[in-house]
């Protein structure tokens, strides 16, 4: 069975962010199970790569590289030769891209059973692809994101037909929503985590979807498959970033050089690698600060909201036990999963996250929300949950993890448990196959019996 994942980003050749890392962990993992797969993502102008070209037609084209027996499809249009991955005019831009895609892949010869389309940037493939009965996947990444723009000057660009101008098609509101393409023709969706696929389905985390979310799920056509963690990449075991690892003792020289390279004192570390913003619970973080530096020494690492990271950066210069660090650092990143004993994920919506699976992995205990994937992720008797989205319901947890850290036994028997988890690539993979499979059953058959022309 050949799969075709679609999206706007895959590593190695462009990212921003968590969709990238996805979409270069789980296609090698399908290939490994023994599925045939590419991927297909934009042409950037400063594309991390040099594609061979395989057509073109027009001013468009369409290049190829392998990775990991992954062949990697890039289609290049006008609006994606300028620097940079996205832009204010994205959703014109993704559209005519989205609308382009099949036909040309049909053009080039490129032969698939499955489609797979990866968040709103993909959403109007799967809305193309089920006008010609193509057997499709459509995963939430993030819910909050749905590429909307005006219907009048937006739904011209889809190259959908007028019958779709309506609330049951891509309509949302009087906008265009990409999205809500996606999940409604998509033959199934899935989203990253079990828990957030339930929440979705309420007015809470449904953001304005949650109807046509229900309605998926009623008819046994939403599922959560949690994502994987690449553990190649992030094994205190084999990390070239810090002082290799693989228990509780061998962990007290990495905390010990955070101590030292911070300048910080006895006090246990808590840290935090995050974009800062609201939706990652970092205002309840820093309304918490005041309790926490009692006890704790905070080292944070991100940027984002400009109110958020000033203030951070404020309790940095008046508070020997803070530190902030901005912009992004992959050493860094890897040094303070490694050097901390607890890790701070207070999350107010996370679809699945992958910070906990890391903070795991280096035996840093996570204090976390029991929301969306990090409640699929953090089992209580490992690391420590909480309910509401309050200071005081972190602090509350901070605090059963400082009665913990008090008896090291205790501790240690929590850390190593978090250091034998299994957070491969290998589960997810097969649970995705299954679903393939599934919706091939359903379906009417590949591409190669679309016909479709460019247009």
């Amino acid at each position: 069975m050949h799969i075709l994942h679609v999206a706007s980003e895959a590593y190695p050749y462009s990212r921003t962010g968590g969709l990238a890392d996805v979409l270069g962990a789980l296609p090698p993992e399908l290939v490994r199970q023994g599925m045939a797969v590419s991927v297909l993502s934009p042409w950037y102008a400063d594309l991390l790569g040099t594609p061979r070209e395989i057509w073109r037609g027009g001013d468009l084209r369409l290049g190829e590289l392998y990775q990991e027996g992954v062949r990697h499809l890039f289609l290049e249009t006008p609006d994606f030769r300028r620097p940079g991955i996205y832009h204010p005019d994205d959703v014109r831009r993704f559209a005519n891209w989205g609308r382009l895609a099949l036909p040309v892949l049909t053009s080039a010869g490129v032969r698939f059973d499955v489609l797979h389309g990866h968040d709103w940037a993909a959403g109007l493939v799967a809305a193309h692809g089920s006008l010609h009965q193509l057997p499709s996947v459509f995963t939430i990444h993030n819910l909050q994101y749905q590429g909307r723009w005006n219907m009048a000057e937006g739904f011209p660009w889809t190259g959908l037909p007028d019958w779709l101008n309506t609330p049951l098609g891509a309509e949302f509101y009087g906008d265009i929503n990409l999205m809500k393409a996606g999940l409604r023709f998509a033959s199934h969706v899935t989203t990253v985590s079990p828990t957030y696929a339930r929440e979705i389905t309420t007015p809470e985390f449904g953001e304005g979807l949650d109807g046509l979310l229900r309605e998926r799920l009623a008819r046994g056509q939403l599922s959560g498959v949690i994502n994987g963690l690449d553990q190649e990449r992030w094994n205190p075991r084999t990390d070239p970033h810090v002082l290799p690892y693989g228990d509780m003792a061998g962990k007290q020289a990495s905390i010990s050089a955070v101590r030292q390279e911070f300048q910080l004192d006895d006090a246990p570390i808590l840290s935090c690698v995050s974009r800062l913003a609201v939706q990652k619970g970092l205002d309840i973080l820093l309304a918490a600060l005041p309790r926490i530096v009692e006890k704790w020494n905070v080292v944070l690492l991100g940027s984002g909201d400009a109110q958020l990271e000033a203030a951070f950066s404020a309790w940095a210069q008046r508070s020997a036990r803070v530190r902030h660090v901005t912009g992004m650092n992959e050493s860094l990143s890897h040094r303070l999963y490694a050097g901390a004993h607890a890790f701070a994920m207070p999350s107010r919506f996370e679809p699945c996250g992958l910070s906990q699976m890391i903070a795991l992995r280096y035996g840093t205990l996570p204090i976390a929300r029991a929301t969306g994937g990090l409640a699929d992720t953090v089992p209580e008797d490992v690391g420590f949950v909480f309910g509401e989205p309050t200071p005081a319901a972190f602090l509350e947890a901070l605090n059963r993890a400082e009665r913990e850290l008090a008896d090291p036994d205790r501790w240690n028997a929590r850390a190593s448990r978090g250091l034998s988890m299994d957070f491969s690539w290998a589960g997810p993979a097969k649970r995705y196959i299954e679903i393939y499979q599934q919706v091939r059953g359903e379906a009417n058959g590949p591409l190669s019996e679309a016909g479709l022309e460019v247009v």
